[in-house]
């Protein structure tokens, strides 16, 4: 199998998008009967525009098994050749960080995953063995407190989210990198930083991030970054056209972002 980097570009490139769209069902809006169906009809009315579907493992865990067993369904439900991002933000002792990754990629069958780099190298190795598979580390989240850690000066007077950037990139070729696009300054940084890690990156929409400030930063290419909408999409109107429309709106603002760059 090629890397999954090779995957994200062959795909991105194919249907000139950078759209990741998040399957987050919010348990005040579905019950868990209705979880599967509602993804599947947000995948069908979607999939002509997703580079990935990334769903998050905590709307899922809410329910229960029941809704492991949606999202059972909900994976079933993809399109080859879109790629399945697992949300699940790992990181642990290695002997556990096995099992993570044994779990989300032999069993669950995700392309990529998100980690936590906080335990140092060790915590992530386990993931970096799958060699065809993504790793996206946690490097400057979209959270309002972000910084509250990350942003924590260090003796040489870089910030600690720089720190992480610089240094995980190194442990391996199927690593990327998590910046919000609530932090178009600490974006810039890092792009400059690590120009050629690939990003994930979350706060368009709902949390106010700009897709204009995102592309012009720190685009370079189709497929060397994932622009991830969830709530925005999902939950664009009343019904799957609904949430349609607003993907395709979402991919036709790129696209004008990236001309306007390249121009």
């Amino acid at each position: 199998m090629s890397s999954f980097f090779d995957r994200l570009i062959s795909r991105s490139e194919a249907i000139k998008s950078l759209l990741c769209v998040g399957l987050d069902p919010h348990a005040d809006k579905h019950s868990v009967d209705e979880v599967a169906l509602f993804n599947r009809e947000l995948i069908e009315a979607t999939k002509s525009f997703a580079v990935a579907y990334k769903p998050n493992f905590a709307f899922y865990e809410s329910y229960g098994i029941p809704g492991l067993l949606a999202l059972e369904e909900t994976l079933k439900a993809i399109p080859p050749g879109i790629l399945k991002i697992a949300d699940a933000k790992r990181g642990d002792i290695g002997s556990t960080s096995e099992s993570y990754a044994n779990a989300v990629f032999k069993e669950w069958g995700f392309d990529a995953v998100t980690v936590n780099p906080y335990m140092g190298r060790d915590s992530i190795q386990p993931f970096l063995q799958y060699e065809d598979r993504g790793v996206f580390v946690l490097c400057r989240t979209s959270n309002l407190d972000a910084d509250q850690f990350q942003g924590l000066i260090l003796k040489d007077d870089s910030y600690l989210y720089e720190h992480i950037a610089q240094t995980v990139v190194n442990w391996g070729g199927n690593i990327g990198l998590i910046v919000g696009a609530t932090a178009p300054d600490e974006l810039r940084g890092i792009h400059e930083l690590v120009p050629n890690a690939p990003l994930l990156i979350p706060g368009i929409g709902a949390q106010g991030g700009s897709i204009n400030e995102v592309i012009k930063i720190a685009y370079s290419g189709w497929g060397k970054m994932l622009i991830n909408v969830s709530r925005g999409i999902a939950y664009a109107g009343s019904n799957p056209d609904d949430s349609a429309r607003e993907a395709e709106r979402i991919c036709s603002l790129i696209k004008m972002a990236i001309k306007s760059v390249e121009s």
